[in-house]
């Protein structure tokens, strides 16, 4: 590979097909990211039309999004440590703990800032 292709807009679109590749691999493999994907187009929009401000509806959808970016970041260790061997050792199923606890305490962000934003914002409605 020349030095020039690492450069400028051809490293753009090549760090671009790198990340659609992976998108597309893990929206085909991953049910729970799936899962995840579904909820968040769903619960976009009701954070656009509960969250009172333009900074309550960014903390609304960040929190959707920090969820997917963690279920990357998981499946990412997961590959790795499949790649590594089948067999068990004690530090894989530790990386792999460690990556699903990760995505655990993302859900449960997004559970925190919901409640504390949406909570209110549905009691002052109905």
């Amino acid at each position: 590979m020349s030095a020039k292709s690492n450069h400028g807009i051809s490293r753009l679109v090549q760090a671009f097909r790198y990340s659609w590749a992976g998108l597309r691999w893990i929206i085909s493999h991953e049910v729970a990211f799936r899962q995840e994907v579904a909820s968040a187009v769903v619960l976009i929009p009701v954070a656009l039309w509960l969250g009172d401000s333009p900074v309550e509806q960014a903390l609304l959808i960040s929190s959707l999004l920090l969820i997917l970016l963690t279920e990357l970041l998981n499946s990412g260790i997961e590959a790795a440590v499949d790649r590594v061997g089948a067999e068990f050792h004690p530090l894989a199923q530790r990386a792999k703990d460690l990556g699903s606890a990760a995505v655990f305490l993302a859900l449960v962000h997004a559970g925190v800032v919901w409640g504390i934003i949406v909570l209110p914002s549905l009691i002052s409605r109905f």
